[in-house]
Order: structure tokens, then C-alpha cells, then sequence
């Protein structure tokens, strides 16, 4: 692990961003970003379900929940990987509808094409490899946008929440799903130790991988916390920001609309 401690990292130098505890050139990010996801790609199903239990699924299902999508309206999952907000939309939008799933990273794309195949929802459903930061799709195009646990992977964050707001119909709403800090009193210390400790370990044990779940660990720490995050969505123009929190803060889901 870094020398630093968790959740107390420095500020990036001019010019650099932060790749979990590591500063990184700006235009080096995605890069290494790109090989953590080609590495985990094949084994990622496998370890969200291992790293929490299976809570993941309830944490996305509550996502879904809040979508407000219907029949016949076009949603966007935005660096959607493996598929599982694009399915649950695909079967809310209906034959009627679409889906695009979208992610920068073609091995997590390909998983998630496999995926969407295997469970017949491909009919409405479309992929597409894309940059959160400049997405490829007209003004107001979608009903709802949603990304979940993506956001923090994103190099300039600012510049993917207007992105992500400028594709939205007015009226739209984005959602944003996401690793997030604890607000539970005592929950933190357990917190860091599973993340540092567990998480590297269940990498190596199942994933031949330590390296990337310690940077996933890392990443979280690095990303803004809910106050924070809600306030990055309003500079970035959504309205009626708000955040719920989910197993005492580990997660959080930020929803804003598009007027």
C-alpha cells in the first residue's frame, strides 16, 4: 500500500491527476485506467459479488428504482461495463424503447454485450465505445443517464457531468451510483481495513490481480465526497441535486435533472 495514509492522500501537482494514491500526467490517466479494467474485465462479475457480498445488486436495483423511465423513452449507461443498469433500463424502456450501453473500455464492453446477449436484451440495446468526458451523441437525446460506479475512474470529472447533462432531454435525469465515505459513526476504521487489506488480497486469490483492487480501494478514498459531488453537479448545470446514501455511506446515489 502507499505510504499515505488512506483517505488522507495529497493534492494532485499542476498538470497531474490522481490514479488512486499515484500522480499521474492528465493524459496518461485513461491509460492506466484502461489496463486496470483489461486485466479485471474477465473476473469482474465474479468479484463484485465476492467483494460485497452480493449487496452491489440491491445497491443498483435501488438505482433502477429511481430512473423514472417508461415505456418507449432512451436511456444511457454511461461507462456501464458489464451491463447490469443497461439491462434493468432495457426491460423498463420495453421493445419501444432503447438502451445504449457505453464504456471507453472495449474488454469491459465485450463482457457486457456477452451479457446483455445471453439474456435476450439485445433487441433494444445498442453499445458504444465512448469517453465519458465527450460523449458521442446529440443534444437531448436521452431520458435518463446513469453511471454507476464509473464516475471516479473519469479523468475530468467536471467536464463528464456537463457531457453527461448536455445528452439529457429536458427534463432528463442523471443518476450517478458510486463508491462514496461513511457517515456511520465507527464505520470508517472497518471500512479502510477491508478495502486495504481484503479487497488486494481477494484480487490476488481470485483474480491473480492485487495491484488493480488496490488501486479500486485507492480510488474511492480519492473520490469527492457526497456534499462535494453534489455541488460538482450543480456548477455542472443540473438542478434539484440530491443524495441518498446507501449501507451507511459506503455508497451513495446522486440524482440531478436537466430543466
Amino acid at each position: 500500500m502507499s505510504e499515505q495514509a488512506p483517505g488522507n492522500p495529497r493534492n494532485p501537482k499542476p498538470g497531474t491527476v490522481d490514479f488512486g494514491y499515484r500522480e499521474v500526467p492528465a493524459a496518461e490517466k485513461s491509460r492506466h485506467v484502461r489496463a486496470v479494467f483489461d486485466s479485471v474485465a474477465g473476473k469482474y462479475d465474479l468479484m463484485n459479488d465476492l467483494m460485497s457480498a452480493g449487496v452491489h445488486r440491491l445497491w443498483k436495483r435501488y438505482a433502477l428504482s429511481q430512473t423514472g423511465l417508461r415505456p418507449g423513452q432512451a436511456a444511457l449507461d454511461v461507462a456501464g461495463g458489464t451491463g447490469d443498469l443497461a439491462a434493468g433500463m432495457a426491460e423498463q424502456v420495453g421493445e419501444r424503447g432503447l438502451v445504449v450501453l457505453s464504456d471507453i473500455n472495449e474488454s469491459m464492453l465485450a463482457v457486457g454485450r456477452d451479457r446483455l446477449l445471453d439474456r435476450g436484451l439485445l433487441r433494444n440495446v445498442r453499445t458504444a465505445i465512448a469517453n465519458a468526458e465527450c460523449l458521442p451523441f446529440a443534444d437531448s437525446s436521452f431520458d435518463c443517464v446513469t453511471i454507476g460506479f464509473g464516475l471516479r475512474n473519469v479523468t475530468d470529472k467536471p467536464a463528464a457531468l456537463a457531457s453527461m447533462r448536455r445528452v439529457l432531454k429536458p427534463g432528463g435525469r442523471l443518476l450517478i451510483l458510486e463508491f462514496s465515505k461513511p457517515v456511520v459513526p465507527g464505520l470508517k476504521p472497518v471500512y479502510d481495513v477491508y478495502s486495504f487489506s481484503v479487497l488486494p488480497w481477494l484480487g490476488r486469490r481470485v483474480a491473480g490481480d492485487p495491484e488493480s483492487y488496490r488501486y479500486l480501494a485507492e480510488s474511492i478514498r480519492r473520490f469527492p465526497d457526497q456534499p462535494t459531488l453534489t455541488r460538482m453537479m450543480q456548477e455542472a448545470g443540473l438542478e434539484d441535486c440530491r443524495c441518498h446514501n446507501l449501507s451507511g455511506g459506503i455508497v451513495a446515489l446522486h440524482k440531478g435533472y436537466r430543466y
